[in-house]
């Protein structure tokens, strides 16, 4: 019997502590839940606070500009389609809107190939000098578009391309999008080399390797240029008005909406309902490719 109450005593520190232990679990996991709690509020309202505005020009396209200056309400009173016909048929933005997916789509086919081919050069190979170029393209990605929009003005008038799309989409597929030729170095320096010499081994040009190895290992990076360049090209400003100032009817989405905005009356609702057709396939084209866009970004960052 005093052998049995000794033992009891023994063993009862140790339930003891293992019951404490048990407690600090339940009470770390209830402190990380409701940590978790309040990072999911704070950002939901973050997110709305940042999305309202888009949610606003969404809305303003379907209202009078009656209701667009009687309040900050998201819902209209009745949905107004006229708008958008207005702004599609009467503002020539069906026009702006297909000479902007001629300019976009050119300047990324352009934009993939020419980074592609730049990123491997550097990613791959050693050579005299290329610290000194990968640092030079480091510090120009802080050098402003205002500032190079005079000499690539003066180029595209040499080349007698101003006042074309083609010159559109040169300018805006040659501005050295140094960002992505970094993404390309950088995807293409972590892939092993044992690849590219088997098949050097096997035969296999320059070309080759290229092409039909080391781009198509290059998907998550090709598709986040993509959407770099979609974005950049889609919502460019500055170029076409620039190179379309004698041809407006060449204008793109970005132009045709400041077209709105006249000297002595500005349509509101139009401009809502043409901006809305403008952003819609921005949209489509992230959702799509949102997935390779992170991938991409994580893995050349990784390497």
């Amino acid at each position: 019997m005093t052998d049995l109450v000794r033992g009891s005593s023994r063993d009862y520190p140790a339930q003891t502590r293992e019951g404490e232990q048990r407690s600090s679990v339940a009470r770390w996991r209830r402190s990380g839940q409701v940590r978790r709690l309040v990072t999911y509020v704070v950002l939901t309202v973050v997110c709305l606070i940042w999305i309202y505005p888009l949610l606003w020009m969404i809305s303003a396209s379907f209202k009078t500009e009656a209701e667009i200056f009687s309040g900050l309400s998201l819902i209209p009173q009745s949905l107004q389609w006229e708008n958008f016909r207005r702004a599609w048929v009467d503002a020539n933005i069906g026009d702006y809107f297909i000479n902007t997916v001629i300019v976009t789509i050119s300047s990324v086919l352009i934009v993939v190939f020419t980074t592609a081919t730049m990123g491997y050069v550097l990613g791959r190979h050693d050579f005299i000098g290329k610290r000194l170029i990968i640092g030079l393209l480091g510090a120009l990605v802080f050098l402003p578009q205002g500032y190079t929009i005079i000499p690539v003005f003066d180029l595209i008038t040499a080349l007698r391309l101003d006042g074309s799309l083609f010159g559109i989409i040169l300018a805006q597929s040659g501005s050295a999008p140094i960002i992505m030729i970094l993404l390309f170095a950088g995807y293409f320096r972590g892939i092993p080399r044992e690849l590219e010499e088997s098949a050097v081994l096997d035969g296999a040009s320059f070309p080759r390797v290229f092409f039909q190895i080391m781009l198509p290992l290059s998907k998550p990076v090709i598709a986040t240029t993509i959407i770099l360049q979609f974005i950049a090209s889609w919502n460019d400003f500055l170029v076409p008005l620039v190179l379309t100032l004698s041809r407006p009817e060449l204008r793109t989405l970005a132009v045709g909406v400041y077209s709105f905005q006249g000297e002595n009356f500005t349509s509101w609702t139009d401009m809502a309902a043409a901006s809305t057709i403008s952003l819609a396939p921005v949209i489509i084209v992230f959702l799509f490719l949102q997935r390779y866009f992170i991938e991409g970004m994580a893995g050349a960052v990784k390497q």
